[in-house]
């Protein structure tokens, strides 16, 4: 069967327009998210913009950040990182965070000066060339700058395969493995020291001077640890800031028995070959920590890209309207569902903002990128970038500083997007759960109003069914709707309708009785006419007219005692009482009838409800009246008789179930396809021409099917073939003991 579509169906799929609703709510809110980021955007340039108005014009924060320089060499241009916390003095490096990636190697490349050293017990023709596999160095080690609060602490790790430790009563600081250390102070004074150990442990640190006799003077300026490793050892000190300038360089010297191998990022001997040191700057970190509460991170490079000073955390730089959401937890039970069950469903497409993302520029020394360039040259940028594990985007906005109307840095201000991709999934969480709402109760709306019309719809059309049976008699009213819609407009439409019918089809029942009752009259008259006539005297030719007059007056007399028959069956099932009677005895005496009545008909009778069957008697007890089942007989076997055309017709009663099964077969004409559930109406007739002997209106079924229905049971006519003919099948309940 075709799927029915009713009205709550068309009404659901006319609704479902309704679930682009979302989808449009969907783009909005992107839209919106749109112009926050560019919103965010001209906000975080203005962050920068402010900063770097603060820097302009202020060259004595950059002076001892040795900015000015065109170009930084690798290795001797050093750059000290900004500390978390204190550095223990112990020689170990397990509390310098990120050595690995932030020291920096040297090794022959950075090789300052190698020298051949006579022996003193050796003669000249003794010496050792220093390119022996005794005597060549293997020395290389790794430097790291770092400061926290007013110190500069350095961390060497040192690689030297023989370890040359000075003399207890030596007083050469050189002749034996060092490091020298070198820098010009804030007023400009060039400084050295030399540590040289005697031994593993706190350092030994001597200034270098010019007094009397060029004596070294114990240093206090420098304190630390020299710590001996399995690989060589390791330095660890750390100088006071406030005695730093911008200038500052380290070697460490390797002495054998006949060679002393120097190694440093600059010569520490030589003033003017020092190479720079910056570090974060205080009194720019000052200014920076200031804009570090507008929930921004903080940097300000050099014209080289190098960190002077920075701010902020970055994972907490997500803009002011994260600030703005409310973080508060209700309680309340529609709360409660909508954490439970709506946040899982929404963030099968939202994503929440991760806080826990890697920042490739976290701690970073020196700043890159196609906007710090942009700034570097005096055009202020903004640029978008994802982080390294592509959990976050960054915007960072760079703008110029300006010193004598030339850059000499540029102040950076980042923020993560997460404010706004939050604030983003409250708009769309909000907008969701109204919107399934509205879906919610829009849909039930719909349905209880289209419910509503169909079962308005079906109690009229359950109305109209009831009120006209399946033979098309009235049996009941519809009642009116007193609704002053269409609807109830229909229904009073359909009760106007029914009761002109109910009249018209009365007067249609009632009109056979008349026309018999009416007709009557005039046909005794015209019949003791002709009985008159045929006493005269008349000419031998009138007795044909006479003859033809007499049969036409019984013809519409036979007309009209068939009219009235049904009425008066009708009339009388209403007024005859029930009774229980055996239908097989009723059967079994209509059979011996017939066979009298009808002589030339072979009728063959199965009566499986005998007595011989070892059936019981009340089996084949029914509830109605036996003269109108021999009536019911009679009809059926009159229309066998006239169809069949072997000349044979069989009854069989049996019982099925809880009914009692009568069929009366003849072989002949089949019914048409058509005519099967038509032929028990009122004048309904399929007899062809040829068997049209006498009148029939089409009523002798009809009967039969009142009476079947006067004793609450069913008829049916079916074809059957091989050979060719038709089975009247009637069903009735058996009486209940």
């Amino acid at each position: 069967m075709p799927f029915k579509f009713g009205l709550r169906t068309k009404l659901l799929l006319l609704s479902s327009f309704l679930f682009t609703i979302p989808w449009f709510g969907y783009q909005y809110v992107w839209e919106m998210e749109k112009y926050l980021r560019f919103g965010q955007e001209q906000t975080l340039v203005g962050t920068a913009r402010a900063l770097a108005t603060a820097l302009h014009e202020r060259p004595n924060l950059f002076n001892n950040q040795a900015s000015f320089l065109p170009t930084v060499e690798q290795g001797k241009d050093l750059y000290g990182y900004q500390l978390k916390q204190s550095i223990q003095l112990d020689g170990l490096n397990n509390d310098w965070p990120n050595i690995e990636e932030r020291a920096h190697f040297y090794d022959q490349r950075q090789l300052l000066r190698s020298t051949t050293v006579p022996s003193k017990t050796e003669t000249p023709s003794n010496k050792r060339s220093i390119n022996t596999a005794e005597n060549k160095s293997d020395l290389n080690f790794t430097a790291m700058l770092g400061k926290y609060d007013k110190y500069l602490y350095v961390f060497f790790e040192v690689v030297d395969n023989q370890i040359n430790y000075r003399g207890k009563n030596a007083r050469s600081i050189v002749n034996n493995d060092h490091l020298t250390i070198s820098y010009i102070n804030q007023q400009g004074v060039f400084n050295r020291f030399i540590i040289s150990n005697k031994k593993s442990g706190w350092l030994d640190a001597y200034r270098i001077t010019n007094t009397i006799n060029n004596l070294p003077a114990i240093a206090k300026q420098i304190q630390g640890t020299w710590l001996e490793t399995p690989v060589g050892y390791n330095i660890e000190l750390r100088i006071k800031l406030a005695n730093i300038g911008e200038k500052f360089a380290f070697a460490i010297a390797d002495v054998k028995s006949s060679e002393i191998t120097v190694i440093g990022s600059a010569d520490p001997s030589n003033e003017d070959s020092l190479g720079t040191i910056l570090v974060p700057s205080p009194e720019i970190e000052r200014i920076v920590k200031g804009m570090s509460y507008s929930n921004s991170r903080i940097w300000v490079v050099d014209q080289h890209g190098r960190v002077l000073a920075s701010a902020g955390d970055i994972k907490k730089a997500d803009g002011v309207w994260q600030r703005s959401i409310n973080r508060v937890k209700k309680d309340s039970w529609l709360d409660s569902f909508t954490e439970h069950w709506l946040h899982p469903l929404y963030y099968k497409i939202l994503t929440k903002p991760a806080n826990n993302f890697v920042d490739k520029n976290y701690d970073a020394s020196k700043l890159q990128g196609e906007h710090i360039a942009s700034a570097l040259r005096g055009d202020a940028k903004s640029h978008w970038r994802l982080t390294a594990d592509q959990q976050a985007v960054i915007l960072s906005a760079a703008y110029p500083i300006y010193i004598n109307n030339q850059v000499h840095g540029a102040v950076i201000a980042e923020e993560t997007t997460n404010g706004i991709r939050t604030l983003r999934n409250k708009a769309l969480e909000k907008l969701f759960t109204a919107i399934i709402t509205i879906l919610l109760i829009g849909a039930l709306v719909f349905f209880i109003f289209a419910s509503r019309i169909s079962n308005r719809i079906r109690t009229l059309r359950n109305q109209a069914e009831l009120a006209i049976d399946q033979h098309g008699r009235i049996t009941a009213e519809v009642e009116p709707s007193t609704a002053k819609d269409e609807i109830g407009d229909l229904s009073r439409s359909f009760s106007s309708v029914v009761k002109r019918l109910s009249q018209y089809n009365h007067y249609l029942e009632n009109m056979s009785s008349r026309l018999s009752h009416e007709l009557r009259t005039p046909i005794a008259v015209v019949r003791t006419s002709l009985e008159n006539l045929t006493l005269q005297t008349l000419p031998t030719s009138a007795d044909a007219y006479l003859e033809r007059a007499q049969t036409g007056i019984n013809r519409l007399n036979h007309i009209i005692t068939h009219m009235s028959e049904a009425t008066r069956i009708e009339q009388m099932l209403q007024q005859t009482d029930k009774e229980s009677f055996n239908i097989s005895q009723v059967v079994e005496g209509c059979f011996q009838g017939y066979q009298q009545i009808y002589p030339e008909i072979d009728f063959t009778f199965d009566n499986s409800l005998s007595i011989g069957s070892g059936l019981s008697k009340n089996q084949d007890e029914i509830l109605g009246s036996p003269e109108h089942i021999a009536q019911l007989l009679d009809k059926v076997i009159a229309n066998a008789v006239e169809f069949s055309d072997d000349n044979k017709i069989s009854l069989k009663l049996c019982k099925t179930k809880h009914q009692l099964q009568l069929t009366i077969t003849n072989n002949g004409m089949l019914l048409p396809d058509k005519m099967k559930d038509k032929l028990f109406e009122s004048m309904i007739s399929v007899r062809p021409q040829d068997k049209q002997a006498q009148p029939h209106l089409g009523l002798g079924l009809f009967i039969a099917r009142l009476i079947v229905e006067f004793h609450q049971g069913t008829i049916e006519a079916k074809n059957h073939y091989s050979p060719d003919g038709v089975t009247i099948e009637m069903n009735f309940p058996v009486k209940s003991h």
